[in-house]
């Protein structure tokens, strides 16, 4: 199944989330709208929504607060974009200048905040406190997971381990929680809820995974952010940390200098090292060693159009250009 048929299958749900988006983004204060609608809108894929939405249905969920489910995850993704690229000092995302580029740093965390707010107004009105346990708790850890990668900046000895923390805490936790509301709002068994949340957190994994392959070896155009950014802002992603591991004498120093400064002049040096080194070759091994792993976890789900495109989203997060 390709992603225009996955697309097609939750046309219907996805038009109600984007609906019910426009709706809970209203403020009376127009900064908020302004701003709030800008990054919404901005050409995001709209996975994690996608997520939710498809593994409820794949899980036999027939009501309608899925869509609620959806959207109060796009908030939260949302938000912590907002966020990111104040902390990064981001000036591109997905092609457009970024939030904090146009309105500022102040506006753009505060309206960071006032998404997070409309997103737990809208647990509340769920009326489930397992679907608030599971949110309140996803959105705690993805705020560590943005503290452990702010530690990891500029440290060239970051470990693989110290890595995938971060991705699994600030990326891969989300799509857990996505996954996971689908199973509790059809009301699964234990262990068939935690599947659903395993195939998640491993697609997720994939998916940053990929990210940071991405930052290599996209051009910016398609990227929609300018190659080499994770360097610039002083990030060791797992390429860098594979090629720093792999090399000696000037090489290593250079890529060292690279990660602990931070900017692109040795830009040329990090991109054939990573090439030389393979650690493109070493991310996209894990990358699709992730999404077979979240694939085997959907086989405790009965079999339907949902199910297989749960399958094919894993493996179109590891064979895609951006």
């Amino acid at each position: 199944m390709d992603l225009n048929a996955i697309l097609k299958l939750a046309e219907a749900d996805m038009q109600a989330v984007n609906a019910l988006i426009q709706r809970r983004l209203h403020s009376d204060v127009s900064l908020v709208n302004q701003l709030s609608h800008y990054i919404i809108n901005s050409g995001g894929k709209r996975l994690r929504p996608l997520l939710a939405l498809l593994c409820a249905r794949a899980c036999g969920y027939q009501g309608s607060q899925h869509i609620d489910i959806a959207t109060i995850v796009e908030f939260i993704h949302t938000a912590t974009l907002l966020h990111d690229d104040v902390v990064d000092e981001s000036q591109l995302r997905r092609g457009r200048e970024t939030a904090n580029n146009v309105w500022g740093n102040q506006a753009a965390v505060l309206v960071g905040d006032f998404l997070y707010s409309r997103s737990f107004e809208m647990m509340v009105a769920v009326g489930q406190m397992r679907v608030m346990e599971i949110l309140a708790s996803t959105t705690n850890v993805i705020a560590e997971g943005e503290v452990l990668q702010l530690l990891n900046c500029g440290d060239a000895d970051t470990t693989e381990a110290r890595y995938m923390e971060v991705i699994h805490s600030k990326t891969a936790k989300l799509f857990e929680a996505a996954c996971r509301l689908g199973a509790v709002l059809a009301q699964l068994p234990t262990e068939v809820e935690d599947a659903v949340a395993r195939y998640g957190m491993h697609l997720g994994t994939a998916f940053q995974l990929v990210d940071d392959v991405l930052d290599y070896t996209a051009d910016s155009e398609t990227l929609g952010k300018n190659v080499g950014d994770d360097l610039a802002e002083g990030k060791p992603t797992l390429p860098v940390i594979i090629a720093l591991q792999r090399s000696s004498g000037e090489t290593a120093a250079i890529l060292r200098s690279a990660i602990e400064e931070g900017g692109l002049e040795h830009i040329q040096t990090v991109l054939k090292t990573i090439a030389d080194t393979k650690a493109i070759d070493y991310t996209m091994q894990l990358a699709r060693q992730e999404a077979d792993n979240a694939i085997s976890q959907l086989y405790c789900l009965p079999e339907s159009n949902y199910r297989l495109a749960l399958e094919s989203l894993a493996r179109f997060s590891v064979n895609r250009s951006h």
